[in-house]
């Protein structure tokens, strides 16, 4: 039988990876169609009518087709509501979502394909590039770190794995690929309880079927 959800991406995307993720939690079953971003095959004319942005990933759905990789959890997530991504509660999932948002709006964005291509345009060499990134990367962790000082427990907001963690543990990939020390001990230690759990390990970059 068909699966519900057709996921367009990339294998070492982190937003394609986000949604991995999420569907992996919501026990969704999901094809994948793969688009390989350094040949600009997300910018053909076919890809451009599910996102007209040329950007990955693309979620197509009994519901049509959503872009937008926090978005696509979210409606995931109000769709299909166990196990929840987001907390009950006004205030936490605020943070959830603020803490998501560094991630999402601040970070990946200044450090994605897109962005280092204008650089090396730009006349930037690989090492120049390479550093633009994990200085950007380690800002941002730098945030992550002091927004989680006052949590407690194995995720990044307590007992539970939220949104928050589907955002952190593919940045951290993206880190370590731009050779990023990491020195945030909270933020290891999710990582490290995340990339125990099945959901996370089927949505490794290495274990997708455009990796090899």
């Amino acid at each position: 039988m068909a699966e519900a959800f057709t996921l367009h991406g990339f294998f070492r995307s982190s937003a394609s990876y986000r949604v991995r993720i999420a569907l992996n939690l919501k026990g969704l079953g999901y094809d994948q169609v793969t688009y390989q971003l350094r040949l600009g095959e997300q910018r053909g004319e076919a890809y451009l009518g599910l996102n007209p942005q040329g950007l990955v990933p693309a979620l197509a759905g009994p519901e049509g087709v959503l872009t937008q990789s926090l978005a696509i959890c979210e409606y995931l997530d109000e769709v299909y509501p166990e196990p929840a991504l987001l907390p009950a509660d006004p205030l936490a999932r605020a943070r959830v979502r603020a803490f998501c948002d560094v991630i999402a709006c601040d970070i990946h964005p200044i450090q994605n394909l897109k962005i280092l291509n204008r650089l090396r345009a730009l006349g930037l060499d690989q090492d120049a590039v390479n550093g633009w990134a994990r200085q950007t990367i380690e800002e941002g962790f730098d945030a992550c770190e002091a927004l989680l000082a006052d949590q407690t427990g194995p995720f990044c907001f307590g007992e539970v794995v939220s949104l928050a963690d589907i955002c952190l543990v593919p940045q951290v990939a993206n880190a370590q690929r731009f050779g990023v020390e990491m020195r945030w001990p909270r933020i290891e230690a999710i990582v490290a309880h995340c990339q125990g759990l099945d959901a996370f390990i089927k949505a490794l970059p290495d274990s997708q079927p455009d990796a090899a």
